[in-house]
């Protein structure tokens, strides 16, 4: 733990006198952009937390996370630590579900990666495999070679600890056998760094980011949007993202009113100029 941390802990304790709760918090969430960059936290820079942020799909969570770092941030301010001379410019997510990402979007940002080496051929079939399966980002890196059965993938640490099964396209199926067979690790897991190390969320995150401008869990919205608007039944769609109630999948019919509304706006002749 850094000194600036450690002094942030006390003033928090002696000074703001808050609760033991709170102060758990705020530490668990600062030591856990530490040990999740490699960094003290005098030394992230806005992309470190950025994509350590940007693989948390929960929004409560990261808009606490948020809280306690940009409260840390303010207390260096304040007390002119030199080792954070610019302020971090970071904000609450919006309510509102991101934008998602159309199929061709998603082939232009592919168009980009350079698949010469096994590397890109990883990062290629990453992108590929997130948006034809909808897993969530910690779903898909505990994948294992094990767990695919044929064109169909079995996932077996889903929240809650639900096993469920999801399909793989073809194509997402092909950029993932070129990128195992030209890996030059033999691993059980499918996603690997460059040290034959498992994948961290933070490199995810700077993959889909470089290429995507967005984060792993745009592309799983963008899954579960795409196959709403092309009509596929909200109970299916519930069990392909292992979601436990459907009141969850509901959050997705918001895309198909809308879609509902624009048709109307284009081909109606009362909403014509």
């Amino acid at each position: 733990m850094s000194g600036e941390l450690d002094a942030f802990i006390e003033y928090i304790t002696v000074i703001k006198a808050l609760s033991p709760r709170t102060i758990e918090a705020y530490s668990g969430d600062l030591n856990e952009i530490e040990k999740a960059t490699g960094k003290s936290l005098t030394q992230v820079d806005s992309a470190d937390v950025f994509a350590l942020l940007g693989s948390i799909p929960n929004k409560r969570t990261l808009n606490r996370k948020l809280s306690s770092f940009n409260s840390f941030l303010d207390f260096c301010h304040r007390n002119r630590f030199d080792s954070l001379s610019s302020k971090f410019s970071l904000s609450k997510i919006p309510k509102n579900l991101p934008k998602y990402l159309t199929y061709e979007t998603i082939q232009s940002g592919l168009e980009r990666i350079d698949r010469s080496d096994w590397l890109g051929l990883r990062d290629y079939a990453l992108l590929l495999f997130l948006y034809a399966t909808g897993m969530r980002i910690s779903e898909c890196l505990d994948a294992q070679e094990g767990d695919i059965e044929g064109e169909w993938l079995r996932i077996r640490h889903g929240k809650g600890e639900k096993e469920r099964y999801v399909p793989i396209a073809e194509e997402a199926m092909k950029a993932l056998r070129a990128y195992r067979d030209a890996c030059p690790f033999n691993r059980p897991l499918l996603w690997l760094n460059y040290r034959g190390e498992p994948l961290s969320r933070v490199s995810a995150f700077k993959i889909t980011q470089k290429y995507l401008d967005t984060s792993p869990h745009a592309l799983r919205h963008s899954y579960a949007t795409v196959l709403i608007l092309g009509g596929a039944d909200l109970r299916v769609v519930q069990e392909l993202l292992g979601h436990a109630s459907l009141l969850t999948t509901q959050i997705y019919t918001h895309v198909q009113k809308q879609n509902l509304q624009d048709t109307v706006r284009e081909c109606h002749p009362m909403e014509k100029d």
